[in-house]
């Protein structure tokens, strides 16, 4: 059977793009505004084009010839101005309307499937309706899931909006796999590879302290936990770490604390670990960037376990004649 092929609209460092290898698909084609995810883009899609674009300034019309023909458009609008974490500052609209690319695309290319990734709260942009009712009219038959990657293998607790699209039925319910949840645990590097501070030293922020004294007084003065290092957190600011990590975001957020023996002591999760609580295995490369980007590149993907499961699903039809 012929191999299908798919573009991946906003691809970032490539999340979906592997999740759709891992599921069969050939990945033709990249596009992202960012020089150094599409870096590591390049590096992990060496067959595929790179377009290093706004797509406001891509005519769809003239890439036809050059991409030939697509079967799976892959895509992750802007998601910042739509996510909750932006709490009350003002939204862009400009950059919520980065998902109507997804139409121009669409209406060129015609693929069979479509496949929208973005937060859950994309669902209360003004224009959500409109955009889905758009995609309708192009003639696709929709299904909105709200899927959480700790149930798809990933040992992170992350909830996503996917848009489903099939021209030619209604796309079936993603079924969840039946997989034991992976927690925190699994990704934290035990072996002494990364350098600890004292946890409380001069300087060390009053609200990190408060977050690690209620650590200690619920799971006791030995035991392992994390703490939200940077950011709000409704939770208490802390977490075990026999559970799913909390949501992964484009900033610096985790903390690992122990006890070694005389004191507390902490070190913020680093970038291999943040890249294997996505789901992504060890072989795939983020060596691009500042450690800031490839937190930011990370926190902004799409977990591949969770896209290779839609692409087959989608495609489940296509794959058995």
């Amino acid at each position: 059977m012929k191999r299908l092929r798919a573009i991946d609209l906003f691809c970032g460092a490539g999340g979906s793009s592997w999740g759709a290898q891992c599921a069969g698909v050939e990945i033709v084609a990249g596009f992202d505004m960012w020089q150094t995810a599409g870096a590591v883009y390049r590096d992990n899609f060496p067959n595929a084009n790179f377009y290093e674009k706004r797509l406001e300034d891509i005519q769809p019309e003239l890439l036809v010839g050059e991409l030939g023909k697509i079967d799976i458009i892959l895509a992750s609008p802007e998601c910042t101005n739509h996510s909750v974490a932006k709490g009350n500052r003002p939204r862009c609209e400009e950059s919520r309307k980065t998902a109507l690319q997804v139409l121009r695309f669409a209406s060129v290319f015609q693929p069979r499937w479509i496949v929208v990734e973005n937060v859950a709260s994309m669902r209360n942009w003004s224009r959500y309706e409109e955009f889905v009712r758009s995609i309708e009219k192009l003639g696709y038959h929709t299904r909105t899931e709200v899927l959480n990657a700790a149930d798809f293998g990933v040992a992170q607790s992350r909830r996503r909006l996917f848009i489903l699209c099939d021209r030619k039925k209604k796309p079936e319910s993603v079924r969840l796999p039946r997989r034991k949840r992976r927690t925190a645990q699994d990704i934290i590097d035990g072996n002494g590879t990364y350098d600890y501070s004292p946890l409380r030293t001069k300087g060390r922020a009053k609200a990190t302290l408060e977050r690690a004294k209620r650590a200690i007084k619920q799971v006791g003065k030995k035991a392992r936990f994390l703490i939200v290092y940077y950011g709000s957190d409704a939770a208490g600011g802390w977490q075990r770490i026999n559970v799913p990590l909390r949501t992964i975001t484009t900033l610096d957020r985790f903390a690992f604390v122990k006890h070694d023996g005389k004191r507390h002591i902490m070190r913020m999760l680093q970038p291999p670990e943040l890249k294997a609580a996505m789901g992504w295995p060890k072989r795939y490369k983020i060596n691009h960037g500042t450690r800031r980007d490839k937190v930011k590149m990370i926190g902004n993907a799409v977990c591949p376990n969770v896209m290779q499961r839609i692409v087959t699903v989608l495609s489940d039809e296509q794959r058995s004649r």
